[in-house]
């Protein structure tokens, strides 16, 4: 995924910028960077690799050189950035969150009039962020070229630009997938992927932008360059698993989904709910969707494990699978008291590959649990996102309800996907019995897509289901 923080006031920026950017450490673990502005000074700015380091320690040594009216930062999963760019639009940092699919065909279509060049990787890959700059500046002004930037990119792009007169352009992607908000203070005002992080910095909700629609900000106020469509598809999964539950999108908190999620869960399983002595949230997101659960089941809400972050944080990600097993078992404390002789019933926002699953019931039965039940607080996830950087992979195949359609009934059954994705169904049923099995649960069930929408309460019209459906 990837997130973002900027801020434009009449004071120093520079701290604004930093915990902005750090409040936005739970959408991504590979590279973070900022960039601030100085009119005396012009550009400051600094990348830093997050992936075996928090945030915080890498760049707060950094904070003392640093000085300006006007920030970006960033949190990226995929390039280095922000990046400063000089054109004959200006001299601007530009930092992206979305990914593009068809980068081949621009870069080719970019070459084709000569005389361009790209930094690469010695395997030969650009760096998007610097794609996207490249293509905005085939036109006259930022608008026009943001616009052009968002209309080949097939995928999905927004995009925050630093200009070197200290404003902020900040554009949402054509469809809305990801949000964009804006906050004010008596002295500034700030953009932001995450509304709480503002929120902690002293600013109040401003606006919310729409999709595509490009702002300019300033210290003063912010001001619409292009309006918004009604085209919106905004992610639904950011509910589900990757939002901050302070978090608000579209006017629908993210906590009070998952509540309401769970809950409607219940619902809909009725009178099968197995008789358990604890319904159970997967650490961290899986434990409100099991609240809500629990609330609307009548059974006790317990924590049989919890997970030790103080020594092994999220960012830190080795690159030896070995050794990535190794540290999420070390993650996981278990409550004896609550494991041992004990039926659980555990709910997850998701089951996206199961490279973490097995391991987790494992664990749990290792402890001493008598039974383990499996809830997913989202239906199954059969296609690779396109759009963001989330379930993304070489295939489809590497998706844990993709692999078992294909154990159970080889190509044929990828033509079948919507019935094993529909629990009423045989292939359906086939499918849950095929995974617990697998896994060794005791049941298992996954929230209907319906479930899904009814909890985010928003028009279904206006939410990208394509993970779950593969439906644009």
């Amino acid at each position: 995924m990837g997130g973002f923080f900027g801020a434009v006031s009449h004071r120093d920026v520079v701290l604004d910028t930093f915990f902005g950017t750090d409040y936005h450490t739970h959408l991504g673990t590979k590279n973070a960077g900022m960039a601030i502005y100085d009119a005396g000074s012009s550009f400051q700015r600094v990348i830093h690799d997050i992936a075996n380091s928090p945030f915080r320690s890498k760049f707060e040594p950094d904070l003392p050189d640093f000085h300006g009216f006007a920030g970006i930062g960033c949190i990226s999963d995929s390039d280095p950035q922000p990046l400063l760019v000089r054109s004959h639009l200006g001299f601007f940092a530009i930092a992206v969150v979305g990914v593009i699919n068809n980068t081949e065909n621009l870069i080719k279509a970019y070459f084709s009039d000569h005389g361009h060049q790209f930094m690469a990787l010695s395997s030969g890959k650009v760096n998007a962020t610097e794609l996207t700059a490249a293509l905005i500046n085939q036109k006259d002004n930022f608008v026009d070229g943001i616009r052009h930037a968002q209309d080949l990119i097939m995928g999905s792009m927004t995009i925050l630009i630093l200009t070197d007169k200290g404003e902020i352009i900040a554009a949402r992607d054509k469809y809305g997938r990801t949000p964009v908000l804006l906050g004010k203070n008596e002295i500034g005002h700030c953009v932001s992927f995450e509304s709480f992080a503002y929120h902690k910095l002293g600013y109040q909700d401003a606006y919310e932008l729409g999709p595509q629609e490009i702002v300019k900000i300033d210290a003063d106020g912010y001001e619409i360059l292009s309006p918004r469509t009604k085209n919106m598809k905004i992610c639904g999964f950011l509910w589900t698993y990757y939002g901050y539950p302070n978090s608000n999108y579209e006017g629908v908190n993210v906590e009070v989904m998952r509540y309401r999620n769970g809950q409607i869960m219940a619902e809909e399983e009725g009178d099968r709910i197995p008789d358990v002595d604890y319904v159970a949230g997967v650490p961290d997101s899986g434990l409100p969707h099991a609240i809500g659960y629990a609330n609307q089941s009548h059974k006790y809400f317990a924590r049989p494990f919890v997970k030790y972050t103080p020594t092994w944080p999220r960012s830190f990600m080795p690159s030896n699978q070995s050794v990535r097993n190794q540290v999420a078992k070390m993650k996981q404390i278990p409550v004896p008291e609550l494991i041992e002789g004990k039926k659980l019933l555990f709910v997850d926002d998701s089951i996206v590959r199961g490279t973490q699953l097995q391991g987790t019931v494992d664990f749990l039965y290792e402890s001493g649990a008598k039974e383990v039940h499996m809830r997913s607080a989202c239906p199954p996830i059969m296609y690779a996102c396109k759009y963001l950087n989330f379930s993304r992979g070489n295939s489809d195949m590497d998706l844990l309800a993709r692999r078992v359609v294909q154990e159970l009934e080889g190509d044929e059954g990828q033509q079948h996907l919507e019935e094993y994705a529909d629990a009423h169904t045989e292939r359906g049923q086939k499918l849950l019995k095929t995974i617990a099995e697998k896994f060794g649960f005791d049941s298992l069930r996954y929230q209907s897509l319906e479930g899904v929408l009814k909890a985010i309460g928003l028009d279904p019209e206006y939410i990208c289901t394509y993970c779950w459906n593969g439906k644009e």
